[in-house]
């Protein structure tokens, strides 16, 4: 597949080969779903809990004899019904932690960086440095490589603190180093700007 590589000023400068194996693979949405949905469950943190009946203080004694008050018999204040007693099926500590074998993962991200490229939604440029740092220079260059009203996820092959400080405040642009990729980024952003050094470390370890 051949894309055309841009300059910051969003001018096609020179086309490059995208490879096949990565940017045309086959397309599974069930894999690419079970991908989201595990890197969703294992950002959850899991630390909800409730008092349950035997947690809650007071109880021990009988709230009034079990015979001859027209009431219905009780045998502690700690029971869920009472107000201040402990909680029935609620939640506790728990991992939602989910494992998925390399190879699986992997062929997500190649789904859908398939899917991306197949819609015209990555954006390949020659290289992205700043001089300086300044968040309206980067908004202005974003808006010029991927067009205005669309969120960019940037790819960036090694640490690129110019770069790095001018996007962090733009609400609709992420920067991501390219070896921590992730389907959930990915996913959640119109556009992924991609620089030719960025595209060398993917290949490396999705080719």
């Amino acid at each position: 597949m051949q894309a055309d590589v841009k300059n910051l000023k969003g001018e096609t400068v020179t086309t490059v080969e995208l490879p096949a194996e990565i940017f045309e693979a086959p397309i599974n949405k069930a894999l690419m779903h079970q991908a989201l949905v595990r890197q969703l469950a294992n950002a959850r943190l899991g630390t909800h809990s409730t008092k349950r009946r035997g947690e809650v203080s007071g109880g021990g004694k009988k709230p009034w004899k079990q015979k001859g008050t027209g009431r219905a018999r009780q045998g502690s204040r700690r029971a869920p019904q009472f107000v201040g007693g402990g909680k029935v099926h609620t939640p506790k500590p728990r991992s939602y932690r989910q494992d998925m074998p390399r190879q699986m993962r992997r062929a997500a991200l190649r789904s859908a960086l398939s899917v991306k490229a197949g819609d015209g939604q990555i954006v390949v440029v020659e290289d992205l440095n700043l001089d300086t740092i300044k968040t309206s220079a980067m908004a202005q260059t974003l808006v010029g490589l991927v067009g205005e009203g669309q969120s960019a996820l940037v790819l960036l092959p090694a640490k690129n603190e110019p770069v790095e400080r001018s996007l962090r405040n733009l609400t609709h642009a992420k920067y991501l180093r390219a070896n921590y990729l992730n389907i959930r980024d990915l996913l959640g952003y119109d556009r992924v700007l991609l620089p030719l050094g960025a595209l060398e470390v993917i290949q490396g370890y999705l080719g």
